[in-house]
């Protein structure tokens, strides 16, 4: 899903958010997501019996972000991704509105996500639409990053519910 995603974002002009080499075969790529489903908590979505999409939670940020923890309870969404076959269906906003329920029910009170902000912010505008809201920018290398928040109170579901 992690390639297919890159070849996507490849055909439309977008090189610079994962760069052009497939995911499985970045140095540390495939570490990576082996990391993902052994030291976080996933989550897959499926359509039909095939996945459809894959959101990862943790209890903070990537040690390789520029990031501070919150400081209080929180889950962090780390990996957030859908087969583009699915595309506008709402896979995306499903698994958030699941990091939402995931959240509340370890007892938290916070979500965070960070994201690529180039593009026009077009996956800023995405999280947004889905209840988050902007807190921090940084920056890794030229590559601009987008930290949002979102509260999670102990009835709400959210959009994409």
């Amino acid at each position: 899903m992690l390639d297919a995603a890159i070849v996507w974002m490849n055909a439309r002009g977008n090189t610079e958010q994962w760069g052009t080499t497939p995911y499985s075969r970045k140095r540390g790529g495939v570490e990576r997501v082996q990391e993902y489903f052994t030291e976080c908590e996933p989550f897959v979505a499926e359509r039909d019996g095939v996945p459809a999409g894959a959101l990862v939670l943790h209890t903070g940020p990537s040690p390789r972000m520029p990031i501070a923890p919150a400081g209080q309870p929180e889950r962090y969404v780390r990996l957030l991704v859908s087969d583009r076959r699915h595309a506008g269906r709402g896979i995306g906003a499903a698994l958030l509105a699941h990091a939402v329920r995931e959240t509340r029910r370890a007892g938290a009170g916070l979500l965070r996500v960070d994201c690529w902000a180039g593009e026009e912010g077009r996956l800023v505008s995405f999280y947004e639409r889905n209840g988050f809201t902007r807190s921090e920018e940084f920056h890794v290398g030229a590559w601009p990053g987008q930290v949002l928040t979102r509260r999670v109170g102990r009835h709400e579901d959210g959009p994409g519910r």
